[in-house]
């Protein structure tokens, strides 16, 4: 019911020609989002007392997925980006020389103006994917559909890694799968807002379990894809090259594993880009998303506060890179939960040190960690983050201009946050969810 609210909200808000319009749609997302955040929390309570198992989770991510298939870009404009890079890729001007801005009619027009004369910062992978299916139609929205069909090919391989990684942690596969694949986070911006983010973090989990199972050249070959969709997919190199070292590898041994597991990603990049003779433009343009300061970004706000933004962005990323080098050297080798510990410990720090930080950016870390066992209250934030993300989610950048609406919005999604997590039905499902021990009151007990 919530999934089906938020696409009914869709498909009318572009037709709410006025303020008063735009905040009953508003609301009205809110409401969905507020019901599809009961449902869950409903969900990873009942997994966590083993009464919900895998398969009831995996028909809970249909359900709730399949409403927003054919809905448009929910909570930002970047799938009508990936449409026009797509475009653009097809008609043999490369994204990364040209830009939005020359393609005529809705293709250009429906991009959000931030990006429209911005060279793209992804990988050859998605582009590829817009050339392909724009053989089959040039409609921008057919070929939004193509690309969230992308977008629910990276949920697919979640679906079938992430239980098999949980098992290499001890964790019960459908706790953990209830966790991270029906959240309201994953649902509202990977489905939604089809952001290529869902199909990186479902090539990474897919990447380690390969690597495991079939060695790691297959696992640096599928990190190459992740690669070549997005710059933190690389990271699962970390993992494959950890998982797939014996027990106590010497330093030499791990650093020409991790050396050899870069190169393959690598060399997939290139050849990924040669069919349209795309190269490698798209790395000098991984600095576009940091010209909007996004608040979530702590070296951004940090550098706003001291005056010396790009300062403050290049050592944050340094430091980045550090902390990745130093979770590659010093976690133990041939461990499989290690190898995954340390593939979020390097997301994670990738994350919080990124230039700019946008909701969806949470989808690198949160449905890996979820196959993690972790202490109660770590649990606990990671519940709270998927619930607040998802109904966040309105809250993003594309009403910028439309104060009011932001205004009532933030002041809705505050109330339904307080309501979602202080009611006390809600506090107990929350409590369930993160493995918390939960004493329920003797007025509320049966019999």
């Amino acid at each position: 019911m919530g999934s089906l609210l938020v696409l009914v909200a869709s498909l009318l808000t572009p037709w709410a020609a006025t303020t008063s319009l735009r905040m009953a749609a508003l609301l009205v997302v809110l409401t969905g989002l507020g019901l599809l955040g009961s449902a869950w929390l409903a969900l990873c309570a009942a997994a966590a007392r083993g009464e919900a198992d895998l398969a009831v989770v995996r028909r809970a991510v249909v359900w709730w997925s399949a409403p927003l298939v054919l809905a448009p870009p929910l909570f930002s404009r970047d799938g009508w980006s990936y449409v026009a890079q797509g475009l653009l890729t097809h008609l043999d001007l490369s994204p990364y020389v040209w830009t939005p801005s020359v393609l005529d009619g809705p293709a250009g027009e429906l991009v959000d103006p931030m990006w429209r004369w911005t060279p793209t910062p992804y990988g050859p992978v998605p582009l590829l994917w817009g050339d392909l299916v724009a053989d089959l139609t040039s409609e921008p929205h057919l070929l939004l559909l193509g690309y969230r069909l992308l977008a629910l090919l990276g949920l697919a391989l979640l679906v079938w890694a992430l239980p098999r990684l949980a098992r290499w942690d001890g964790v019960d596969p459908a706790r953990a799968a209830a966790l991270a694949l029906p959240s309201p986070l994953l649902v509202a911006h990977g489905v939604g807002g089809l952001h290529h983010d869902l199909l990186v973090v479902g090539l990474v989990a897919a990447a380690l379990v390969l690597a495991r199972r079939h060695g790691w050249l297959l696992g640096s070959v599928v990190a190459g894809l992740a690669l070549a969709v997005k710059l933190p997919g690389v990271l699962a190199c970390v993992g494959v090259a950890l998982v797939t070292l014996p027990v106590a590898a010497p330093l030499a041994a791990r650093l020409a594993r991790l050396a050899a597991s870069g190169l393959v990603a690598g060399l997939v990049v290139v050849l990924a880009g040669v069919p349209r003779g795309l190269g490698l433009g798209w790395v000098e343009a991984l600095g576009v998303p940091g010209v909007v300061l996004t608040p979530l970004s702590a070296p951004a706000m940090l550098g706003l506060l001291v005056g010396e933004v790009d300062a403050v962005r290049l050592v944050a990323q340094l430091l980045a890179v550090g902390l990745v080098l130093a979770v590659a050297l010093r976690t133990p080798t041939g461990s499989p939960a290690a190898a995954l510990r340390a593939t979020v410990l390097a997301l994670l720090a990738v994350l919080v040190l990124s230039p700019a930080v946008h909701l969806w950016y949470l989808l690198w870390v949160l449905p890996l960690a979820a196959a993690l066992r972790m202490p109660a209250r770590l649990r606990l934030l990671t519940v709270v983050l998927g619930l607040v993300g998802g109904l966040a989610a309105p809250l993003d950048s594309s009403l910028h201009g439309l104060y009011l609406v932001v205004l009532g919005g933030t002041a809705a999604f505050a109330l339904l946050t307080a309501a979602l997590l202080g009611a006390p039905a809600h506090r107990l499902r929350v409590a369930a969810a993160a493995g918390q021990a939960v004493t329920v009151p003797e007025s509320r007990r049966p019999g």
